[in-house]
């Protein structure tokens, strides 16, 4: 049993195939409750996996939003995006990864004047959280499909654009996709320890390295060297600072929890303008609930999930983005990081929901 377990804690255990039964009488010999959840934790990963380049590869215009795509069918998605609907859609690069990847960003929004203000989307820091890179796909499609449609969606695309990053840890992901899923982390090497990676969301210059964060390489939370020593974040890093005075809104994507967060996560305070924010994430639970009847959590990262330091959300917030919130999407920890591809379209559909909620009222004055 892991060291880090504590009386009172829950936590998820993976066990081999062949000690589970060795395993269940010394839990029940412990007193430890137990429950199983997947029990062939390999079959549900290689359901997800398993015959990709051969399934659902049909032409781009019938992509399949309903299902988790790889790396490469995201990126040639937004090629092809970027060819057939250049009305709405600008497709550019704001650095590369650590594997040399580029880090592609979609612009979407109606040309309608030369200084529009801009919220910022992005999904898949953690690599192993697979529905955050779903739901931003989801999003492009939506806006796409309904600007025509409907009122909402005309009104955010014509006032404001959207920076869409759909895989912000492209080597992470695509390292969840071919080696590890449960991969978390950047691919960095670390030459001393010989471990891979840090946290992309502990590794921003914001009380870096304190509390909920680890200085060992070899930790999922290992907050890196010096803060943006990952450059993922550097880049994003620096696209947000350029844009800080459009920015208005920043929305990154997590799992899992069924959660809205604000700031802070570093510590337990209440932000300058904690009525606007706190009205916005009661609205926005409020529409999210509203499609499938699941209650969302919202409150401060801090005490509404656990305290960590040097958070993308948390340094938005501290670079003057007024509405700064992560989301913690469907489980709460049944399937947890495994979240079955029929999930993906209430999941994405009650999100869109909230996300409108919010966007729209960032375009009313809040007080």
């Amino acid at each position: 049993i892991p060291l880090h377990i504590v009386e009172g804690a829950v936590t998820d255990v993976r066990v081999p195939r062949n000690t589970t039964r060795s395993l269940l009488p010394f839990l029940q010999q412990a007193n430890i409750q137990y429950t199983i959840l997947i029990s062939d934790l390999q079959e549900a990963i290689e359901n997800q996996t398993g015959g990709r380049s051969h399934r659902n590869r049909r032409s781009l215009s019938e992509y399949n939003y309903e299902l988790y795509h790889s790396l490469e069918e995201i990126e040639d998605w937004m090629h092809y995006l970027n060819r057939t609907s250049s009305d709405l859609v600008h497709m550019f690069s704001v650095g590369k990864s650590y594997e040399g990847r580029p880090l592609y960003v979609l612009k979407l929004g109606k040309r309608s004047r030369p200084y529009k203000k801009a919220v910022w989307i992005d999904c898949g820091i953690h690599a192993r959280e697979w529905i955050g890179p779903a739901f931003c796909q989801w999003f492009v499609k939506e806006a796409l499909q309904t600007y025509q449609t409907d009122p909402d969606m005309r009104k955010m695309l014509t006032q404001l654009y959207f920076y869409v990053m759909p895989v912000f840890n492209v080597d992470g992901y695509r390292f969840s996709w071919t080696n590890d899923r449960f991969w978390r982390k950047t691919r960095s090497k670390n030459m001393r320890f010989h471990c891979h990676g840090v946290d992309a969301n502990r590794n921003w210059k914001v009380k870096w390295c304190d509390e909920g964060a680890s200085l060992h390489p070899c930790d999922d939370t290992y907050c890196g060297p010096f803060p943006e020593s990952e450059p993922e974040v550097k880049a994003v890093a620096h696209f947000l600072r350029k844009h800080r005075k459009q920015i208005k809104a920043y929305l990154s994507f997590h799992a899992y929890a069924q959660m809205l967060l604000y700031p802070y996560s570093y510590k337990y305070a209440t932000i300058p303008n904690f009525n606007c924010v706190e009205l916005a994430a009661y609205n926005a639970v409020n529409a999210l609930q509203s499609a499938y009847g699941v209650r969302y959590r919202y409150g401060p990262a801090s005490s509404t999930l656990y305290v960590s330091s040097g958070s993308s959300m948390d340094w938005a917030y501290k670079n003057g983005i007024p509405y700064a919130f992560a989301f913690e999407l469907r489980d709460t920890g049944h399937f947890g990081f495994l979240l079955p591809e029929t999930l993906i379209k209430p999941t994405c559909t009650e999100t869109m929901l909230a996300v409108k909620n919010i966007t729209l009222h960032l375009l009313k004055k809040c007080h």
